[in-house]
């Protein structure tokens, strides 16, 4: 399968309805709820000089984060606190995860002190589910893939009544996954402490905002994480950052669904970034993504693992799927470099999403 990139002809404004979705403000409000949580600190940004002997990048090093090792602690435990905020004593909560989501809504269940159930396909690593039922979930396993677990949690939860908290979003499905998006921008709140984003810029061009990064690349399953970094950068650095979303080859699905106009189900192929193995995108990931992405391309396992032995050896230790992004900032061809603009004078934006995932 050849790698693919697609500069995206639907890019178009950050407009006061993408705003009110998400941004900055939204960003502050999470923050200031996970300031009082004892585990929470902001994550370092290691910035890597001569990466790949080119490139000065600034990457947002997740590994560490709040005990569970992944941004997704941001996310599924924020729209916890806030379904038992407004529900106390409710119901149980359900998901489906390919790992590192249920970590996150099993942390914020035991927090509430409500039962939680994880859904789990075959394929998750064992080391997932010891941590699961180290948090007090319950894990059910369900089918070969993820898309069979998510089934299993969407039934089980019109069935019994349940709440579920998905990170992916579809008609009529749609507020709880949003406030899964609002926790993942607090990630790149916590840029406003480091030195490389309050500096004045490098001098690429006259429309730069002070600290602002040139170019933004964001790895993305099924796209909460990568709407979260556009709608965040779009509202606090305006439309010049351009936004590189990277997807495993095997599963491009937003990729497709830019192409096609609308979200799609793509029929994928094998790929061992697990946690980005995702066929259909989330609704609302895509929607804001279609207008404020700038490029869309695939990276190989291969080029994933490459990127890992080459961030290792800047100290950072991240997954293949931590470093996804990193590896679509290496892989970029020459056409789109041109086209985005990104020379050794950029101030790249990654986010080391993981950290290494336990041995079986």
């Amino acid at each position: 399968m050849a790698i693919v990139e697609y500069l995206n002809p639907g890019r178009g404004p950050y407009t006061a309805e993408d705003r009110a979705l998400i941004g900055a403000e939204h960003a502050r409000q999470a923050r200031a709820r996970f300031a009082g949580h004892r585990g929470y600190r902001p994550t370092p940004v290691h910035t890597l000089r001569g990466f790949a002997g080119t490139y000065t990048a600034h990457i947002k090093d997740e590994s560490l984060r709040m005990g569970l090792g992944s941004f997704k602690a941001l996310g599924g435990a924020y729209a916890v606190r806030l379904m038992a905020e407004r529900e106390p004593g409710g119901p149980p909560f359900v998901c489906a995860s390919a790992g590192n989501h249920g970590i996150s809504v099993a942390a914020g269940a035991a927090e509430a002190g409500v039962p939680c159930v994880v859904y789990l396909s075959e394929d998750v690593p064992e080391a997932f589910e010891r941590r699961l039922r180290a948090l007090g979930a319950e894990v059910r396993r369900s089918g070969r893939h993820y898309d069979d677990s998510m089934a299993a949690a969407l039934r089980t939860a019109e069935e019994r009544g349940w709440r579920l908290v998905s990170d992916s979003s579809w008609e009529g499905y749609t507020a709880v996954p949003l406030d899964v998006m609002r926790g993942y921008t607090v990630l790149f709140d916590e840029l406003s402490g480091e030195p490389s984003f309050t500096a004045e810029p490098a001098g690429n061009g006259p429309d730069e905002s002070p600290g602002a990064p040139t170019h933004v690349f964001v790895q993305a399953g099924v796209g909460g994480l990568a709407a979260a970094a556009a709608g965040y950068v779009r509202d606090r650095w305006g439309e010049q950052p351009r936004i590189v979303v990277v997807e495993p080859e095997g599963a491009p699905c937003l990729l497709e669904s830019a192409r096609v106009g609308k979200p799609v189900r793509i029929s994928g192929g094998h790929t061992t970034l697990g946690r980005l193995d995702c066929l259909e995108p989330s609704l609302i990931a895509h929607r804001l993504l279609s207008h404020l992405a700038d490029l869309y391309m695939t990276i190989t396992d291969e080029h994933a693992d490459a990127a890992v032995r080459l961030l290792t050896g800047h100290g950072v230790a991240l997954s293949p799927c931590g470093a996804a992004g990193a590896a679509g900032l290496l892989e970029l061809g020459d056409a789109s470099r041109d086209a985005l603009g990104v020379d050794d004078r950029s101030r790249v934006l990654l986010v080391g999403t993981e950290g290494p995932v336990e041995p079986e």
